[in-house]
């Protein structure tokens, strides 16, 4: 048997805290404790109360302040926590308490409410452009922000089309990522900016753009992200206008402020079903190096992976270290300015080696375990899908390693997969 408390406040729907109706005050504190607690609020049809008034339907004596009673179940040594607050709550109504032997207590391991609306967790007044911006202004404004897509409006602030990092790389010619673009120097910055600058937005955004409606459910924004394979959603009013941006931050945002710790649950002796983890949710074929690895073997890797990083781990598989692309043009950015041409997406690789001898042969002798970036964050396989989500959102990091309990690596977690195997329909109606 588990031991909880049911908890039971009578009071009546007149009753007030801070301004709003006590059973609705009572509900939302009882929610943001995050706890193993079910509330239950309950109106009565008739009832009378200290004072001689009578609660009733009943139109000869209609009075329309019926009884209401609040009955909250929790674990037993969660309970203290709302029985201090309900004492200093219910200013009109009696609160009692009893012991409760609980045979079971089942849940599903739910990520975000499914009664959430768009309109809840999206950003406000997202950045935007112009039909008309210059592809100079997109990149500059993209370069000074943590997104990589921007939504193009028309005269009425109706989105027309949407810009990405891929349009600009793809369609504007844009040699590199916007992130390693804006770890160049400035002259090789400017050059990009001058190149792109003659043309237009309008020219190479992808259109119609993907929007989603404010009332519309978080479900449905993840369904239509996941189906149309983008990372954010232009959110719009009645009449088309853009009034906000969804991305897969603020859904992963949304996550953990709602969300409740399930791995402290199922340590209560709570059986919480469709708990995922981050072993089920990794990607495996992030390539690895052994440390000495050469690091050209380490570009060409990477330069045909769609992840642009490769793990570094051991002979028994142990992992030690991540790099990037831009771990690699930070290590030889200042003596070797030609490494830059390395990671310029229209380049040939052959051809790069040849443009810059000198720097090939320091990259055939430099080795992986020389130049990794050994500070990095990892998750441990058994760990809960949400403690994925937190590390990531506080680190702001898009790949988080992931390693079993002897440290040795097993795979990587994206906000793709994140939002892929946590967010799914087809998990939420399991």
């Amino acid at each position: 048997m588990l031991q909880y408390k049911k908890i039971e406040i009578f009071t009546s729907e007149e009753a007030r805290w801070q301004g709003q109706p006590l059973y609705a005050a009572v509900v939302q504190f009882v929610h943001d404790l995050k706890i193993a607690a079910r509330c239950l609020v309950t109106r009565g049809i008739e009832g009378s109360y200290e004072s001689g008034e009578i609660a009733t339907g009943r139109l000869e004596v209609l009075s329309y302040n019926m009884p209401v009673r609040i009955t909250i179940i929790v674990p037993a040594f969660e309970s203290e926590r709302i029985l201090s607050k309900a004492e200093e709550m219910v200013t009109d109504g009696v609160v009692a308490v009893q012991d409760l032997s609980v045979i079971s207590h089942k849940t599903r391991g739910i990520l975000i409410p499914r009664q959430t609306r768009v309109r809840d967790i999206m950003t406000l007044n997202p950045q935007k452009v112009s039909l008309e911006a210059s592809l100079a202004e997109v990149a500059r404004l993209l370069l000074s922000s943590t997104f990589t897509g921007l939504p193009v409006v028309d005269a009425e602030n109706r989105p027309a089309g949407v810009i990405s990092q891929g349009d600009l790389i793809y369609k504007a010619g844009m040699p590199m990522r916007l992130g390693l673009l804006a770890e160049s120097d400035r002259p090789q910055v400017s050059a990009v900016l001058e190149a792109l600058a003659p043309r237009q937005a309008k020219e190479v955004m992808t259109r119609p753009a993907v929007t989603i409606a404010q009332d519309s459910l978080v479900t449905e924004a993840i369904d239509l992200m996941l189906s149309k394979k983008v990372k954010r959603l232009p959110v719009v009013d009645e009449a088309g206008r853009l009034v906000g941006i969804l991305s897969r931050v603020d859904v992963f945002r949304t996550s953990m402020r709602e969300t409740p710790d399930w791995h402290a649950f199922q340590k209560q002796s709570i059986a919480v079903d469709n708990l995922r983890f981050a072993s089920g949710i990794m990607r495996r074929d992030t390539p690895t190096v052994s440390p000495d690895t050469p690091v050209d073997e380490v570009i060409r890797i990477i330069d045909r992976n769609d992840i642009q990083r490769v793990c570094v781990v051991d002979q028994e598989g142990h992992f030690l270290g991540l790099i990037a692309d831009r771990d690699l043009l930070a290590a030889f950015s200042d003596r070797h300015p030609g490494i830059w041409d390395y990671f310029a997406s229209k380049i040939p690789f052959t051809e790069r080696g040849r443009r810059h001898k000198h720097l090939q042969r320091h990259l055939e002798v430099k080795t992986a375990g020389e130049v990794m970036n050994s500070n990095i964050v990892t998750v441990l396989e058994d760990a809960p899908i949400d403690e994925a989500i937190r590390l990531m959102l506080e680190r702001a990091i898009k790949r988080l390693p992931v390693v079993d309990s002897e440290g040795k690596y097993k795979g990587m977690v994206s906000r793709d997969s994140l939002l892929r195997a946590g967010f799914a329909s087809s998990l939420r109606s399991a």
